[in-house]
């Protein structure tokens, strides 16, 4: 039997061993035929597009009510398109003009910006334009809505003397032959009649209008002109509902017609076709003779100011579409033509509010803690009764107006309030030496701590109260007395707590603003509000949005720094 075995031995360990080499190769299926792996991955698939479903609406609600306005906010606080899109002209033309040079800029800049502003004060965008730039140079909004009123004049001189040359120059029917395109000039007239068949029925009329296109070929002889009057008859198309072919254009038409046939020659007005030469030609041969007005002069006869060339300087720093300067600004610096430089000593307050808002909410939140861990003690080794009652106390304060507790505080602490008066009846202070506890930086740490003081209280009484009083029976049982049970036993078990107050109480104290403006008069007031103020009052949102994405850089960079040094794993809310 043992040579059997012998003999049968290796041949039945090949069979087996090939067997199990066999087992090992080929794939392992599951119930349904498929390979188990393919199935695993298909039910872990089908279980994380569930969950995905199950989140998709938090999901959502978060993306649209904290994502995106902090998107929002980021993208403000560097977005300029403003200038560049009201001043199209006039920022390419002052990027060869040098800013040094302690003149205005030339007929070629001050031609564009005339187009330019001719064209938003149409449009109504030649204040907003000025507020934006106002906030870089005080005057420069009163500028332009001075001289947005008196633009549509630039260029009558040429219009009188293209009409004493030919009158046709004042009829529109003269314009829109010279630079309409026929095409676009029968689509428009089908689509006045279509409109005006639909308001004889009495039905809606939702076609859009084809925009005015100019001819062919104009523009290669007359560019400023095309540019300008093609920005007029759209203008008049879609702000105004008006026909160009029934309007007289702006007069800075016809300074754009002076200028383009003051550098034109016959030839290149024979290729615009003989009625057009016809035109054109005459007038051409006798810009020569001209009155003229030298540009400069039209302006500042407007407004004095725009001979200061930092006016022209500020338009030239902030012509890109994306800018530092709100940022800089936030830290007291400013952005100017010759780079970066220190804002004036007398309006630099930006980081005086930094410092005093951290300084303040790191203030406020050591008085919570020094407030909060004997309440949240006493309230965790009471009996349940006792202590539920007495949390009732502190969570009645959530129960009252943020508003009306903050109005308590202006009357307790007023010089003629209940706190000075009882100082003042026990004879600890002078009648005639009342202390000023409102509108300075005590009463906004008094008034902001008596807020925040449950958001300390409610995670430290969570905590404690999981905390087994065994602990420090047992500690003091060992000898130790009841300050090194406490210190040693009881405190390290209840850090967590405090870890979760206190970033609850400066977290919410550095974005405070209400009770800040209610009570901390100048001194006692926070950067949030002075970003309430530029979302509100000075309407200047890319400040706003530049102090409120430093203010978040700052919170992060905290926290960051409190996981390094504290641990964020060891924050408890009980």
């Amino acid at each position: 039997m043992t040579d059997l075995a012998t003999e049968a031995g290796p041949a039945g360990r090949s069979a087996r061993s090939g067997s199990a080499e066999g087992e090992e190769t080929g794939p392992v299926l599951a119930a349904d035929g498929r390979p188990l792996k393919q199935s695993l991955r298909r039910a872990l698939r089908a279980e994380k597009l569930r969950a995905l479903a199950l989140i998709a609406p938090l999901l959502i609600f978060i993306l649209v009510t904290f994502i995106a306005p902090i998107a929002d906010m980021l993208f403000r606080s560097v977005e300029n398109e403003i200038v560049s899109e009201t001043l199209p002209r006039t920022t390419v033309a002052l990027e060869q003009w040098d800013h040094t040079s302690g003149e205005m800029p030339g007929d070629d800049v001050l031609a564009a910006f005339t187009y330019d502003l001719v064209a938003a004060a149409e449009r109504k965008q030649h204040t907003r334009l000025g507020t934006r730039l106002n906030y870089e140079m005080t005057g420069i909004s009163s500028l332009f809505r001075k001289t947005g009123r008196r633009v549509d004049d630039f260029g009558e001189v040429y219009l009188d003397q293209f009409v004493a040359l030919t009158p046709a120059w004042e009829e529109p029917a003269t314009w829109m032959s010279l630079m309409a395109e026929p095409g676009w000039s029968a689509q428009y007239e089908e689509w006045l009649a279509d409109r005006a068949a639909a308001e004889e029925a009495d039905r809606d009329f939702e076609t859009p209008q084809p925009l005015f296109e100019v001819k062919d070929g104009v523009a290669d002889v007359l560019p400023e002109t095309a540019d300008a009057y093609g920005e007029f008859a759209r203008i008049a198309q879609v702000e105004n509902d008006d026909n160009p072919a029934a309007e007289e254009p702006w007069a800075p038409v016809y300074l754009a017609l002076y200028r383009d046939l003051a550098q034109a020659t016959p030839d290149s007005v024979a290729t615009l076709g003989a009625d057009a030469q016809a035109l054109l030609e005459p007038a051409r041969a006798a810009v020569a003779g001209f009155d003229t007005v030298p540009l400069s002069e039209m302006f500042v006869d407007a407004e004095e100011d725009w001979a200061d060339p930092d006016v022209w300087a500020t338009i030239q720093a902030f012509a890109p579409d994306y800018t530092a300067g709100y940022f800089l600004a936030s830290v007291d610096l400013q952005k100017t033509p010759d780079g970066v430089s220190a804002q004036p000593e007398d309006q630099r307050i930006y980081m005086l509010l930094f410092k005093r808002t951290l300084f303040m909410s790191l203030v406020i939140m050591g008085s919570c803690v020094l407030l909060g861990y004997p309440i949240a003690y006493l309230l965790s080794n009471l009996p349940l009764r006792t202590s539920n009652l007495l949390l009732i106390l502190v969570l009645l304060p959530f129960w009252t107006s943020l508003l009306v507790r903050t109005s308590a505080w202006k009357v307790l602490l007023q010089q003629q309030g209940v706190i000075n008066d009882v100082l003042v009846w026990i004879g600890l202070v002078a009648d005639d030496g009342r202390l000023v506890m409102i509108n300075n930086q005590f009463g906004t740490i008094v008034a902001m701590t008596h807020i925040l003081l449950p958001f300390m209280i409610l995670p430290l009484y969570s905590v404690m109260k999981t905390i087994p009083p065994s602990y420090v029976r047992a500690a003091k049982s060992l000898g130790a007395t009841n300050w090194t049970a406490f210190w040693r036993v009881y405190f390290p078990q209840s850090v967590p707590g405090i870890g979760a107050g206190c970033i609850l109480v400066f977290i919410l104290s550095i974005g405070y603003y209400i009770t800040p403006e209610l009570v901390g008069g100048t001194t006692g007031t926070f950067i949030s509000n002075r970003i309430a103020y530029h979302i509100s009052s000075s309407l200047n949102w890319g400040l706003a949005a530049a102090l409120g994405t430093i203010l978040l850089a700052v919170v992060l960079i905290l926290y960051w720094a409190y996981d390094k040094l504290v641990g964020i794993d060891n924050v408890s809310l009980g």
